[in-house]
């Protein structure tokens, strides 16, 4: 196994859900020099240093200060911490004919297919009332398989392989374990209560007052193929970009101002006081700044990457993709372009990503999607009509997006690592 990978194996494995991945990425900050900061405490404007913030637990933004924004500006990374997945509904536990089952709903465009026939293990947020009645929140992860979706055999859908169609409601609930005839679904309430005394082993917990919970595949993250190139992982989409996005800060240097945000709610609009079309950002890069004229100045001078995987093009299904667009797996990260504002890429923007690579003798590549085909879009469009900030829209390919397991390119992963930190370093600014 490439020696480079590991860690951002580790890291997928670490991070069944956003809220474990901002843990694990601000650990790793603080590794790196960087200072936690509650929004709620006061800020001296201009105050040189190294801080991350962190809102709702699953959005972070770091910022390595070292010169006046106003004058200098910011190089700003952007990711996002979800992937489509199921997440637990609040009444959750139910029993059908012997089995009790757990309740779920459809977070994002998953591929549900894919679910079928799974390990899946359970994680999220829990909110307690501990037993010296003060509110906490606990991450939790039962770390094995607690659940399983079992696909109807073929002999009862014998139109299966031709016309499988997912009926969300009827055909998700997990299974969790037997129950007697008269048997009523476990209080999941304190199966999770259990479960926290067990992980922290501490006996404080004295109430679950709510969760927010997902369901998740436990098979590990793994190097695959005949030549060991690629990725096979849950959640590349997007823990890469966002591994990539905080080893690339913490190899940014002193002479520049750089920023890396990681904003929650992507697969589902951004829409959110932690998401990317909320006021996280701006509102911590106004922190950094004298006053909003200061800040208004900054912006003009600055850029933003936004980091968000690619498709790739997939050698069974070549037509899906515009034929002079089609990026392969371990060539290099990819600059995505569409003319109706669904990346936020222009001929700027591109042409310094371009630069940064060529300089540092990097492979890349470009993505237009076919004029007949509806085009996704990501942060960076969001990000760049909020702030008004210059952005490019990029990102590694990938096969398989929005599946339980995808399919990246191990090189890919330490070029695009590498692009970063040039596009953190570079002298050659032209704002």
């Amino acid at each position: 196994m490439p020696q480079s990978i590991e860690p951002l194996l580790r890291f997928i494995d670490a991070s069944p859900t956003p809220f474990h991945a901002v843990a694990n990425l601000a650990a790793r900050l603080r590794a790196a020099g960087y200072a936690a900061v509650d929004e709620a405490r006061a800020w001296q404007p201009g105050a040189a240093g190294k801080y991350y913030f962190t809102r709702n637990d699953s959005s972070l933004v770091a910022v390595n200060l070292n010169r006046a924004p106003a004058e200098h500006g910011f190089r700003v990374v952007g990711a996002h911490t979800d992937s489509p997945c199921l997440r637990v509904k609040p009444n959750a536990a139910a029993v059908a004919h012997g089995y009790a089952q757990l309740g779920v709903e459809v977070y994002g465009g998953a591929l549900l297919n894919p679910w079928f026939d799974r390990d899946l293990g359970l994680a999220g947020r829990v909110t307690v009332r501990t037993t010296a009645g003060r509110m906490a929140n606990r991450l939790i992860d039962f770390g094995r398989p607690v659940a399983f979706i079992p696909s109807l055999a073929i002999h009862l859908d014998r139109d299966a392989n031709a016309n499988r169609s997912i009926n969300a409601q009827k055909e998700l609930p997990a299974v969790l374990c037997r129950v007697s005839a008269a048997g009523r679904a476990p209080d999941f309430a304190q199966l999770l209560r259990a479960q926290l005394r067990r992980q922290y082993r501490q006996l404080d917990v004295d109430t679950v007052l709510a969760f927010e919970l997902s369901l998740y595949d436990c098979q590990a993250a793994a190097v695959v193929g005949l030549k060991n190139e690629f990725i096979a992982a849950a959640r590349l989409d997007n823990l890469l970009s966002c591994h990539a996005g905080a080893e690339a800060l913490s190899g940014a240097g002193d002479n520049h101002n750089a920023v890396l945000v990681l904003n929650d709610h992507e697969e589902v609009g951004s829409a959110s006081s932690s998401g990317a079309d909320g006021p996280f950002l701006r509102a911590i890069l106004r922190r950094m700044c004298a006053d909003d004229a200061a800040l208004e100045r900054a912006l003009s001078r600055s850029m933003l990457v936004s980091a968000d995987n690619a498709h790739g093009v997939h050698p069974n299904y070549a037509h899906k993709h515009e034929a002079n667009h089609r990026p392969l797996l371990n060539a290099g990260p990819v600059i995505k372009t569409n003319s109706n504002q669904r990346y936020a890429t222009n001929s700027e923007t591109a042409a310094v990503f371009r630069q940064v690579c060529e300089r540092a003798g990097l492979p890349f590549q470009t993505f237009a999607v076919r004029s007949d085909m509806a085009c996704g879009s990501t942060i960076g469009p969001i990000t760049a009509a909020r702030l008004g900030i210059r952005t490019v829209d990029i990102g590694v390919p990938q096969l398989g997006m929005h599946s339980i397991r995808e399919l990246a390119g191990v090189k890919d992963q330490h070029t695009l690592t590498t692009a970063l930190k040039g596009f953190y370093n570079t002298d050659d600014w032209p704002f």
